[in-house]
């Protein structure tokens, strides 16, 4: 067993760089803004033109997974990482520094899909979501070291940005080496009808029971291709559609994407704007990790309901606080309360939920679904905050309070709707669900 973390932390650095590239912006954002003359308008769209790409790389990952395998696409995601990583912070024009941007957004979106569901397909069911939970541990974790690495190159001169954005380039090549030394999933060889492969792999994963295994993976799976979008599916299409679309209308993204910039509406110095962010980065980290030693034990549904409470308070306690006149230090206690709750609930348990509620047949495209969801609405959330934020001076308290109210509109859902899988295989949730 020990195995399988190895091979599933190895898996998860994908989700360090995920995080990475989607905090380490933060940084460069006003600089870049300023070097290029940018509008509120385009300031947003080159901060979002990641999440384009994003979108994008969730959209069309589906296909190459399932067809050329989980290694060989993570692989090729390692790759994008690494070339964006070079080609973000070593150009002076502002369509290449987008189009590199871009492609760092398509390799985020696909990892978002392929690295869950190939830490899912190899994990034992009694260890599946601490395992899958570790891809959102490396996320918090690369927004971490994101925010730490801007802060020690805030002060590094006009070229400050650069420092920030090309660091990524060591850890992108450090993924592509060790993936080298991973197994394809069996679960996708057993579908290729490569179980003469995949026996091994499961062998050394401590899989009991591997005829009776690949037997219930062959029974899940049907004759011919499927398509994702039949009403059988209705109830795991609609279920990761809406916690995708509830994890970003938390505001997650834009308090991620512009915390230096939120802070500074807050009344904080430019060095205090850097700083504070470690802060919330930490809270994040810490709390993704004491989920993910509960996640297995209390399950997905009592994690997402306590942490829409702490959400609901905090975010409407930075509505607030941008809703008088006077900027108010105390904006930086309330978000880290707001990222500790969503590190304890959603942060912690989407992407385990979205690889677990779909069946071995149409599992990429449900993971493809859910990944596009998000990012579509984390692109939206992201290239209007700024818009927002410059355009009013009551910005900051109309979009907090957006959020907290999406947050109890989420608490309903999660608590009238939203299925328990702790403890199931994946082929046991498939029938808990009604999918024959």
């Amino acid at each position: 067993m020990h195995k399988a973390v190895r091979i599933a932390l190895i898996a998860a650095m994908g989700g360090f760089l995920f995080g990475f590239e989607t905090a380490v912006i933060s940084g460069a954002e006003k600089t870049i803004q300023k070097l290029w003359d940018l509008t509120s308008f385009w300031q947003g769209f080159t901060v979002a033109s990641s999440l384009i790409g994003t979108v994008i790389g969730s959209i069309i990952i589906g296909g190459p997974v399932q067809k050329y395998g989980r290694k060989n696409t993570l692989l090729t995601i390692a790759i994008l990482y690494l070339l964006s990583a070079i080609g973000c912070s070593y150009t002076s024009q502002w369509i290449p520094f987008i189009i590199f941007r871009f492609l760092g957004g398509i390799a985020v979106g696909a990892s978002s899909v392929v690295g869950p569901m190939y830490i899912s397909e190899i994990s034992p069911a009694s260890m599946r979501g601490r395992l899958a939970g570790s891809f959102q541990t490396n996320i918090v974790f690369g927004i971490l070291v994101a925010y730490i690495t801007n802060y020690i190159f805030s002060g590094s001169g006009e070229d400050s940005w650069r420092f920030m954005l090309g660091i990524m380039i060591i850890p992108s090549a450090l993924f592509y080496i060790l993936l080298r030394t991973i197994p394809e999933s069996p679960r996708w060889l057993v579908l290729k009808n490569r179980e003469a492969e995949a026996i091994p792999i499961f062998k050394s994963l401590g899989t009991e029971n591997i005829d009776i295994a690949i037997s219930d993976i062959r029974a899940s799976l049907s004759e011919k291709k499927e398509n994702l979008f039949q009403s059988k599916y209705f109830k795991p299409i609609l279920f990761a559609v809406l916690l995708a679309m509830f994890n970003q209308l938390s505001g997650i993204n834009a308090i991620i994407y512009y915390a230096p910039r939120i802070f500074s509406m807050a009344g904080f110095s430019d060095a205090e704007a850097f700083l504070q962010p470690i802060y919330i980065g930490t809270a994040n980290l810490i709390f993704t990790l004491l989920a993910m030693t509960l996640i297995d034990k209390f399950g997905r549904k009592k994690l997402l309901i306590i942490g829409s409470f702490g959400m609901i308070l905090f975010l409407a306690l930075t509505a607030y606080v941008f809703s008088q006149s006077e900027p108010n230090k105390m904006v930086v206690y309330y978000l880290i309360g707001f990222i500790g709750f969503f590190g304890f609930s959603q942060g912690a348990v989407i992407w385990v939920f979205i690889s677990e509620i779909f069946p071995n047949a149409v599992r990429s495209q449900g993971g493809a679904l859910g990944s596009f969801t998000h990012w579509i609405m984390a692109a939206i959330i992201s290239w209007t905050f700024p818009i927002i934020v410059e355009g009013n001076s009551s910005g900051g308290f109309y979009s907090f309070l957006f959020y907290a109210l999406m947050m109890l509109a989420h608490l309903i859902f999660v608590w009238k709707f939203l299925p328990e899988t702790k403890g199931r295989t994946l082929e046991e949730i498939q029938k808990d669900l009604g999918i024959n």
